[in-house]
């Protein structure tokens, strides 16, 4: 989705409203930094000791900024020096230090609106009428330590959400309420899926109905992959550091990696699986006749996450990637990355995700090569697209440090946007400077390959926490812990319910039959809200005596109940976890 730039505009001048709220109500705040950000900004504050800043104080600061707004103020832009700038904020410390760090010769710029003065580079909207009154609401607050860093001084940040018009920020709270509905945390626990350990954070422990959900993933991806012509391997979880150092992982990203040691040796556990496919690549001598080799990892990874960051499933410690990494020369890669593609597209549809984004990234500051290796990546990536028949937009400076990538970005079913698959191509990582990995051409010399990674899920943990939101723990059938519960009318038909569960189990029908002495309306009610089964078996005397089941669809069906022969059960059932897809 394009950001809306005049938003961005919009919402950034909300925030310095925001801030000449907070400084008229609450004399002595020190201020930091307000941007904008996706739905709206945030401004950081040092209040005064004496100060308790909570949500509770929201609507007398909401009263204030819209009492601001409806004086029609300017935003009025001013270009200053740096012994100026440093006199008229000299009561804030935290604008002071930025005022320092900025480079000689930096155009420094202010904006003044309703006499309250900020150091912004800007733009801004022309007057506060610019902003409707209606259409922001202060969010939420948060700590968050001054430029990051854990050693300065925590500031108070308050969040705030801003929108164009009123009935978009409406339409915002009502998707916020609906996914506080959908949160896959507390569907997670209601259903058995899995737990989270406060004393071991961003491990996952998956119980059965969890597990179960992401074998019938991990399966489909083992036999997807299969057939699209890779080959699975699997690489240790612990690799020495003179590996890290060669593959640059060491120097980029050291900082996310569990160190150990052993006999005076240090190891890291692998944050990734690259470095793992190439040694696997170099262990024998390859022929251009052997490319492109697809080697696929469903490798456990472990990412030292700082603690703030980790959300349920979907931001964790330690995860399992749907990883492969592709093996190719120079002129393979467009063919590759349309292969992949296709690939992506049909094992989204499966899941149920047809509405794609694709972003384009493209060499960050922060890179390893030279610029013209850089722009060969970066052409050879854009001529694949174009051979995919892909559009895309652009994101500057976003590519990984060893190479440009596609980000494949989907849509849930409240509209919100999930980054998944990825597709980077490396030039770096086989190079005689890194991991030094090389094939015999048809000329019978030694050359580099290119390496490309890439992923459709990403992590199975975040997929599946997507996938709990999307269906609101509802899964379809393919992909349902519990496809069928079989429910005896009463204890009397127990035997029955038996000789239907196993029927399903022998079929590979995912089944439970509940047998204990609780009443039929008590089962389905909890079948119905903590299983979310999509069928439930009824089973009674007319049932028992003419070798059928009968099938109660799950309400978001739209379908209600039918009696049906076992066999004609079985085969319905079959033919669903075939076509996939997201009906039951």
């Amino acid at each position: 989705m394009a950001i809306d730039e005049n938003l961005q505009i919009v919402r950034h001048s909300c925030a310095h409203v925001m801030a000449e709220a907070i400084l008229k109500l609450y004399p002595g705040t020190k201020i930091a930094i307000g941007p904008a950000i996706e739905n709206g900004f945030y401004y950081d504050f040092e209040f005064p000791t004496d100060t308790k800043f909570t949500e509770t104080d929201f609507a007398t600061v909401e009263k204030e900024m819209r009492k601001i707004l409806a004086g029609n103020h300017e935003f009025v832009r001013k270009e200053i020096s740096k012994e100026e700038a440093l006199k008229l904020f000299a009561d804030q410390p935290y604008k002071i230090e930025l005022i320092n760090d900025l480079p000689e010769g930096e155009t420094i710029s202010t904006y003044e609106q309703d006499g309250y003065l900020d150091l912004c580079r800007g733009p801004h909207v022309a007057s506060t009428k610019e902003i409707n009154g209606q259409a922001f609401k202060l969010d939420r607050v948060a700590g968050a330590y001054w430029r990051g860093d854990a050693n300065r001084t925590m500031l108070t940040r308050v969040y705030a959400l801003c929108f164009a018009k009123p009935n978009d920020l409406k339409d915002y709270l009502a998707m916020l309420a609906e996914a506080e509905k959908r949160d896959h945390r507390k569907l997670g626990q209601e259903m058995d899926l899995f737990h989270l350990d406060p004393e071991d954070p961003g491990q996952i422990f998956w119980h059965p109905n969890g597990w179960t959900i992401y074998t019938v993933m991990q399966d489909y991806m083992r036999k997807m992959v299969r057939r699209d012509g890779y080959q699975e391997v699997n690489t240790p979880a612990i690799m020495p550091r003179t590996l890290w150092e060669r593959s640059g992982h060491w120097g980029h990203y050291q900082q996310n990696m569990f160190i150990t040691e052993s006999e005076k040796r240090m190891f890291a556990i692998k944050p990734m699986n690259c470095p793992g496919a190439l040694e696997i690549f170099k262990s024998r001598q390859r022929s251009y006749k052997d490319l492109p080799l697809r080697l696929a990892e469903f490798g456990h990874d472990v990412r030292n996450e700082a603690s703030g960051t980790l959300h349920g499933v979907m931001r964790v410690r330690g995860f399992v990637q749907d990883d492969a990494h592709i093996l190719c020369t120079e002129d393979q890669i467009g063919p590759e990355v349309a292969k992949f593609c296709k690939l992506l597209k049909a094992v989204y549809h499966d899941f149920g995700f047809d509405d794609l984004v694709v972003k384009f990234s493209t060499m960050p500051e922060d890179h390893v090569g030279d610029l013209a290796t850089w722009e060969r990546a970066e052409k050879a990536l854009a001529d694949a697209c174009t051979a995919a028949g892909l559009t895309y937009e652009i994101q500057p400076g976003e590519g990984a440090f060893y190479g440009p990538k596609l980000e494949f970005k989907l849509y849930d079913c409240i509209g919100r946007e999930w980054q998944c698959g990825t597709i980077q191509v490396d030039y770096q990582l086989p190079s005689a400077e890194r991991l030094d990995a090389t094939y015999i051409g048809a000329d019978n010399q030694k050359h580099h390959p290119v390496m490309l990674h890439r992923a459709i899920l990403g992590s199975f943990e975040r997929f599946l926490g997507i996938l709990i939101e999307n269906f609101a723990g509802a899964f379809p059938t393919w992909l349902a812990f519990e496809q069928a519960a079989i429910v005896p009318v009463t204890n009397d038909f127990d035997d029955y319910a038996k000789k239907v569960y196993e029927s399903l189990i022998g079929a590979d029908i995912r089944a439970n039959a509940y047998l204990s002495s609780e009443n039929m309306r008590n089962k389905i009610k909890t079948i119905t809200k903590e299983h979310k089964s999509p069928y439930i078996l009824i089973v009674g005397e007319n049932e028992k005596k003419d070798g059928t089941v009968t099938v109660r669809f799950r309400q978001s069906s739209g379908l209600e109940q039918k009696t049906m022969k076992i066999e004609e059960f079985i085969a319905y059932v079959q033919k669903k976890n075939e076509e996939k897809g997201t009906s039951i």
